[in-house]
């Protein structure tokens, strides 16, 4: 597996806008959590199509579409384009070869078949919706640890990544330590603020930042341009997608966070041998380095 790797002053410490700024988010929430069927052509077909105790292969199979889970805001990886009303990218494709391989066709008919419904999933949603069988897989940046692998299966990884914080170029800020008392936004569910504050205590670097959580990286990149927040801080890759000529990550040379995404599957089903096996021959075959770089993911 190849592992690859605002105004200053002024804007933080204003009680004002914090109250403002945790108003918002938990309103972006509760409208992100009332969207779990998808925006696309195709949402999750059905529901639990077997026992919890049957075979997940079997209920796919009867189905006839493989329900994934993925990421409508990532490019790259996977987004949603509400004018050609599809989704693109690398776990997209992904997804694909998963039903290639669970249906026994080729990766193209997979695609002409139409193989897969897909559901856009956030870090809070992605793991219930596995739990209570509306979808099968989940593809979408989902980051491997410890503590989810004892709530599910992963496959082996299929990308490797690190954390990055993004801040805009008139910021003026140069270090990571120049982020003490500011405001940091990231992505609720997701393992970014503690991976932030390891590398600060690893690194001895002093500084205390504030986290704000918002249910999407749009909202999070908006709040940045806005200087609502001081730093966008998220998976490396998926902050490429959010990249332009007005900001800039801060410090890259100090790499951390590792972030190894796999797929994941219901616990102990009969489903997560066939994925894991697909992603190895995606790897074996340089499919995945193919897609890294037709993606730009490098």
């Amino acid at each position: 597996m190849t592992n690859l790797t605002n105004t200053p002053g002024g804007l933080c410490g204003c009680p004002s806008r914090r109250a403002v700024l945790r108003a918002l988010a938990s309103v972006a929430a509760l409208a992100g959590a009332g969207a779990l069927a998808g925006c696309g052509s195709s949402g999750a077909q059905g529901g639990s199509h077997s026992p919890e105790s049957g075979s997940k292969l079997s209920a796919i199979k009867a189905r006839g579409v493989l329900n994934a889970g993925v990421k409508k805001d990532v490019p790259g990886y996977g987004y949603y384009d509400p004018a050609a009303r599809t989704y693109a990218g690398m776990e997209i494709d992904l997804c694909y070869q998963v039903a290639a391989a669970i249906f026994g066709v080729g990766y193209e008919e997979a695609r002409e078949r139409g193989l897969v419904a897909f559901t856009d999933v956030t870090p809070k949603t992605r793991g219930p919706l596995i739990d209570n069988d509306q979808l099968d897989v989940v593809c979408a940046t989902y980051t491997i640890t410890p503590e989810r692998t004892e709530s599910w299966d992963f496959s082996t990884p299929y990308r490797t990544d690190y954390v990055g914080l993004m801040v805009k170029k008139r910021s003026g800020f140069k270090r990571i330590a120049d982020l003490d008392g500011k405001i940091i936004g990231v992505s609720q569910g997701a393992t970014t603020q503690g991976l932030i504050e390891q590398m600060l205590a690893d690194e001895g670097i002093e500084a205390s930042p504030e986290f704000l959580a918002f249910s999407g990286y749009p909202i999070i990149k908006s709040s940045l341009d806005a200087g609502n927040i001081d730093c966008f801080a998220m998976d490396r890759s998926t902050l490429a997608g959010y990249m332009n000529e007005t900001v800039e990550l801060l410090e890259p040379e100090v790499r951390f966070g590792e972030q190894r995404y796999g797929i994941a599957t219901k616990k102990g089903s009969d489903l997560s041998a066939v994925v894991d096996r697909c992603v190895r021959d995606c790897d074996a075959s340089g499919w995945l380095d193919a897609e890294i770089e037709k993606w730009g993911l490098v």
